[in-house]
């Protein structure tokens, strides 16, 4: 398999607004929903691509994969039962980029997809992001009251580099619970 190139800034700054695919199927353990793909993942067409994401680290270190995957094996994860999408499909450098109003339709889209799909856990990648998309502003990380239709919901904390109330090992155990959910709730 080939490694990710690195893309020069002109790559990058074309990449803003696109859309990668989503990776998913009906009945997954866990759905992994990311915030919107920044621009790094839209230029590769892979989920958490850029370097210091700590997304397939944290995975691999819960447990969730027998070994620390690349981004470029991000489709592996049906074979295990797992997939990923976001609340907003378009790239931008930063999600910050993002209107609240892009976020709750986000939502209401993520909803519809999550009904069509029936995961059993929709796991949200970033409390702030969850509060403003699903109205939730007392929100905290773990598992949510809120259910979509059997699906329930699981916040944990933004994997991003850049996300300093979360160093690597406190990361990692956050998605261990979840992973420790799905294993305890398995027919």
């Amino acid at each position: 398999m080939q490694m990710l190139k690195r893309p020069t800034k002109d790559q990058l700054a074309a990449a803003s607004g696109q859309i990668i695919p989503d990776i998913i199927a009906p009945d997954l353990k866990v759905l992994f929903c990311g915030i919107n793909p920044g621009l790094y993942t839209a230029f590769s067409g892979h989920n958490f691509a850029r370097p210091g994401n700590r997304f397939w680290p944290a995975l691999h270190a819960a447990g969730f994969t027998p070994r620390q995957f690349r981004p470029e094996e991000d489709e592996m994860l049906l074979e295990l039962g797992y997939g990923i999408t976001n609340i907003v499909d378009r790239a931008t450098g930063s999600a910050a980029e993002l209107s609240s109003v892009e976020l709750i339709e986000g939502g209401i889209n993520l909803v519809e997809k999550v009904i069509e799909y029936q995961p059993q856990v929709l796991a949200l990648l970033g409390i702030s992001a969850y509060r403003v998309a699903f109205g939730k502003a007392s929100a905290v990380v773990g598992l949510q009251e809120q259910v979509i239709g059997n699906t329930k919901l699981w916040v944990l904390p933004n994997p991003s580099g850049l996300n300093a109330h979360f160093p690597p090992k406190e990361l990692h155990k956050v998605y261990k619970k979840l992973r420790e959910y799905i294993d305890g709730n398995t027919d």
